[in-house]
């Protein structure tokens, strides 16, 4: 391997020849036990300053207070690291599929991550000492990497968590190489970069991670290693990910149409952020007006409490969904105005911070508001959560930039009532003025393992997701689901849905509960108001079938979800209890049973979500015609959408 580049400033003192003491393996078999920490928060803060509500009239927040956020973070995870500050070991619930050491090192590299945004952003000044501490960790954690003592960092070739990782220890350390990488001892450097090698091969997962890759050779091309090597990554990289670009700002993350937040925080947030950070104009002329679209979409998923709409995976990320609308911002490549920016990510900071993400000591939970085990995939530990780090990018613009300086404006939820159709994901935003509130209707997306008669993912795998309700988890009847029913009542699942096609007002998907039988689904909104279609097809004649609604909390919105075809009228809604979901506890659902007639049966429900005072009834939001199986809305305000089924098949 060529010698990295030469020190440009003295070094710091970060090598030493202990070790550490070895231990003992994990009581369950996941790998080697971590030192217990104890317990409390890190050094103290000064208050952060008042709320300016002149400058922030939605939110309050200024730059100092995001300043302050990032610094809490950072310092509350403190008394968590190892001896030498190699390992950030977190407290937990359970540890990841990868073990504890694997999570105590992504504790270390995500709030790295972050520790490095605010330092960059500050133009390297750095009065908490961030950047000593993780400079002390970086000499202890690849010191001896693979082995089992109290400082190392797993290899690559044991541990492929270890690749996501990478990723963030050096996009960190390019953000801060005047400041931290170019004034390591250059035995450090060399181990460092040692360590980061492996991340230039072939992804081990074929999806967003190939940008994991892209990401540390952007880093060891700029530093002058292996630069031949970095290159054809960066390459080959881009090229795989470009298979999944499907336009209009939209990639699926991988194969089987898995649209998400991963589009934000992941496949747009990688390139754009490397083509803007070695200043290849080629590259972000390319990648930034994909960027731009997806912006134009994106900010129409944030609620008016600053929500964005829990859908998808890896939702304990929570405001990394922030990252790419201050991408934007540093880059030049976004629709929104610089105080609609700041208002989207201090509102979706501010909405988890107030509710609880943070415990305690200070530390990122694994949940959505507080701990919520069933949200939370078998890959994440303790240490996941800081992957919010990214939603800290705005600390990148300088403070005179505007997305800083201007006045806050109004979201998207907050100026109209909206319904836009994504049309490429087969996604349908609806959003009221008068609540602030966001519903997304699937008719698109699914999980990557989704297969026809298998489990469903709640995060995928709904017809409806809400900033304000469900999904509901386990053995509890699925929210915004239409199933057919056995003998026993139980119901089908939903499968992988391909979509059927997105007009004015509407999307369609097709999906196939069980064999020799397909299910066309549409939904028609407008205000707060959704026409929920079905037709049925090929199912045995008498097949009972269920239509659920909105998972709604008792202290959260309305719900109503009405009869309007196959459906028997005198059979109002059931509601069903659902227990709890990510907003809280004594959830429940509405209910419409009904039963096919024919080979081509039609079903139709009237269904609303709504936190406005006194609303109308949803009955009184439009009025419905039937023919055949073609759609006919008169909405309230005299607008109409007619829909064909069958032109759909």
């Amino acid at each position: 391997m060529p010698t990295p580049s030469e020190g440009r400033g003295p070094a710091l003192s970060t090598s030493s020849e202990s070790h550490g003491p070895a231990l003992p393996p994990h009581p369950e078999g996941r790998g080697p036990a971590l030192p217990t920490p104890f317990e409390g928060r890190g050094p103290a803060l000064p208050p952060p300053p008042p709320e300016d509500r002149g400058l922030s009239p939605y939110t309050g927040w200024t730059r100092a207070h995001w300043e302050v956020a990032a610094d809490r973070l950072v310092l509350d995870v403190r008394p968590f690291a190892s001896p030498r500050h190699g390992l950030i070991g977190l407290p937990g619930p359970r540890p990841s599929w990868s073990g504890p050491r694997s999570d105590a090192l992504e504790g270390w590299a995500r709030t790295f991550l972050l520790a490095a945004l605010r330092v960059a952003g500050a133009r390297g000044e750095d009065p908490h000492g961030h950047l000593d501490r993780y400079a002390e960790g970086l000499a202890a954690g690849t010191e001896a990497p693979g082995r089992e003592d109290a400082e190392s960092w797993p290899l690559m070739a044991d541990t492929r968590q270890a690749v996501v990782e990478s990723a963030s220890v050096a996009l960190g350390l390019r953000l801060t190489r005047p400041w931290l990488w170019d004034r390591l001892d250059d035995r450090v450097r060399a181990r460092v970069a040692d360590w980061l090698l492996p991340a230039l091969g072939p992804s081990p997962v074929d999806n967003n991670w190939w940008l994991f890759g892209l990401t540390v050779a952007g880093f060891l091309r700029d530093a002058g290693i292996e630069t031949d090597r970095a290159a054809a990554t960066i390459d080959r990289s881009l090229d795989r990910v470009e298979d999944w670009y499907l336009g209009d700002g939209w990639y699926t993350d991988g194969d089987n149409r898995a649209f998400d937040h991963y589009n934000g925080w992941a496949l747009h947030f990688y390139p754009v952020l490397h083509a803007h950070l070695s200043g290849d104009r080629a590259l972000l002329d390319r990648y930034g007006p994909r960027l731009r679209a997806h912006l134009d979409d994106h900010v129409h998923l944030f609620d008016a409490n600053g929500a964005p709409v829990p859908y998808g995976r890896s939702l304990i990320y929570r405001f990394a969904a922030a990252a790419a609308p201050w991408l934007g911002a540093l880059t030049g490549h976004t629709p929104l105005a610089p105080g609609a920016t700041r208002r989207l990510a201090s509102g979706a900071l501010r909405h988890f911070l107030d509710r609880g993400a943070a415990d305690g000591r200070g530390l990122l939970t694994l949940g959505w508001h507080g701990p919520y085990p069933p949200l939370v995939q078998e890959y994440s530990g303790p240490g996941s959560p800081y992957w919010a780090s990214k939603g800290f990018l705005g600390l990148l613009l300088p403070a005179d930039h505007p997305a800083w300086t201007d006045p806050e404006a109004p979201l998207p939820a907050e100026r109209a009532d909206t319904v836009r159709a994504f049309a490429p994901a087969g996604l349908l935003v609806q959003t009221t003025a008068a609540d602030g509130l966001v519903r997304l209707h699937n008719h698109g997306s699914n999980h990557v393992e989704s297969r026809a008669g298998g489990e469903d993912d709640p995060g995928y795998a709904r017809q409806a997701y809400s900033t304000r309700t469900g999904p509901t988890t386990g053995s509890a009847p699925a929210d915004n689901h239409f199933a057919l029913l056995d003998a026993e009542g139980q119901a089908t699942t939903r499968g992988p849905a391909a979509p059927a096609g997105t007009g004015p007002g509407w999307a369609a998907s097709l999906h196939a509960p069980r064999p020799g039988v397909r299910v066309l689904s549409a939904t028609l909104a407008h205000g707060s108001a959704e026409l929920r279609a079905h037709l049925v097809l090929g199912a045995p004649e008498g097949t009972p079938v269920r239509q659920t609604g909105w998972a709604t909390t008792p202290d959260g919105p309305r719900a109503t979800l009405h009869p309007v075809h196959g459906h028997p009228p005198e059979d109002p809604a059931v509601v069903l209890p659902v227990g709890e979901t990510l907003q809280g506890p004594g959830a429940h659902v509405l209910a419409l049973h009904g039963t096919t007639r024919g080979p081509a049966a039609l079903f139709a429900a009237l269904a609303s979500l709504t936190a406005a005072p006194d609303p109308t009834p949803v009955t009184d939001h439009a009025r419905v015609r039937i023919d055949g199986h073609t759609l006919h809305v008169a909405w309230r305000d005299g607008t109409t959408t007619c829909l064909d089924l069958d032109a759909l098949l």
